[in-house]
Formats: structure tokens, C-alpha cells, sequence
């Protein structure tokens, strides 16, 4: 297991650039461990919605989690307004870096492999999970 880290600058797309993050390091499984900072507008998928909920900021990303690979992410993340009211959901593109966002990623591409693939029960594209050198 080993580790990625970046700092994001204000005006970056968070979903960009952690795509272009897994991109660039080659890794082929992770997740995300920590990722801290701030927003100057938000654009989030919440549960069962099939449209975009845009959050003005400024806004505090206070959590986030998730799977990321090179075929895509899953992260869900949870933002804070200056009055601490918390709203999340899926990550999407649009959430913007306000001063920073710190991002620290566990590679775990030693022994994992994740690909996202369409899932017809769903919709969506779901994570495979294969054992590196093994069938999954």
C-alpha cells in the first residue's frame, strides 16, 4: 500500500483534477483517505435525484469518501455552509476549490484492481473488484 498527495489550487474542478490524480499517479485501485478544504460552489448528485444540486459557497468540505480507478470515481462527499448546515452527495463536476483542497489517496494497486463497468440493475457504472494476479 502506498500513498498519493496532492494540493488543489482555488478555481480547480475537484472531480477534474482528482480524475486527472489517479491518472497520473497509474494507479489502478484506491480510496480515498482524506481530502480537506474548501469550495466556492458545489455540485452534487443526492440520493435518488436525477438532477444536479448546485450549493453556492463559500463551503467547507467537512467529509468525503470513496473508490477511484482509472475508468472513474465514486466519491460522496459532504459540505458545510458558514452557518455549519451539511448537505451531500456524489461528487460531480462543478464543485470548484475555493482556497484549497487537500487530497491524500490510499494506492492499493499491489493487490486490487477496480474498473467501473454498466451495471443493468442499477444503471450505473458499478465497481468490479479483481485480486491482482488472481480472479476476483
Amino acid at each position: 500500500m502506498s500513498f498519493v498527495v496532492r494540493r488543489f489550487l482555488p478555481g480547480s474542478d475537484l472531480k477534474r483534477q482528482l480524475e486527472q490524480m489517479v491518472l497520473d499517479s497509474g494507479m489502478q485501485a484506491g480510496a480515498v483517505l482524506s481530502l480537506v478544504g474548501s469550495l466556492s460552489v458545489a455540485c452534487l448528485r443526492l440520493s435518488g435525484a436525477l438532477t444536479t444540486a448546485r450549493i453556492e459557497g463559500p463551503l467547507e468540505i467537512v467529509s468525503a469518501t470513496g473508490t477511484v480507478c482509472p475508468s472513474g470515481l465514486h466519491v460522496h462527499i459532504g459540505v458545510a455552509d458558514d452557518s455549519g448546515i451539511a448537505r451531500g452527495g456524489h461528487l460531480l463536476p462543478g464543485c470548484i476549490v475555493r482556497t484549497t483542497a487537500e487530497v491524500v489517496l490510499c494506492d492499493l494497486s499491489l493487490e486490487w484492481r477496480f474498473e467501473r463497468a454498466d451495471d443493468e440493475a442499477t444503471g450505473y457504472k458499478e465497481l468490479v473488484i479483481a485480486r491482482q494476479g488472481k480472479d476476483g
